[in-house]
């Protein structure tokens, strides 16, 4: 078991990780941040990413599917956006946030890695 400061990291040492955090989507509010760029502000981001998580959400529990969210992918111009919720107890309402860069990052590798991640990930 990791806890997140160990898990961030980690998140970090993915191929073409740009930044990576852990957001609770009830509140919008990121736990714990790892990355980033001038550019780009991970608070910001995660937070909207929220209401991506809640939508999705909803969207299951309106057509009654009995599933759950594995991942959630976002494919920008240059970049991919992995959402991934956690489904231990300990986790519930919360997802891991990556943002990797498009033209570095192997995306089946890092959903991989990611999900390693978050089964080893300690609250």
């Amino acid at each position: 078991m990791t806890n997140l400061d160990i898990a961030l990291k980690s998140a970090m040492g993915i191929d073409g990780a740009i930044g990576a955090a852990l957001v609770d989507h009830s509140s919008g509010m990121t736990l714990g941040v790892a990355g980033g760029t001038g550019e780009i502000d991970l608070t910001v981001a995660a937070a909207g990413n929220t209401d991506v998580v809640r939508a999705k959400l909803r969207t299951i529990e309106m057509l009654n599917l009995n599933d759950e969210i594995e991942d959630i992918l976002i494919t920008l111009g240059t970049q991919y956006h992995l959402i991934r919720p956690l489904t231990g107890r300990a986790g519930k309402g919360l997802f891991l946030y990556l943002m990797l860069s498009k033209s570095r990052a192997n995306l089946a590798m890092a959903r991989h890695q990611l999900r390693v991640i978050e089964e080893t990930l300690e609250l």
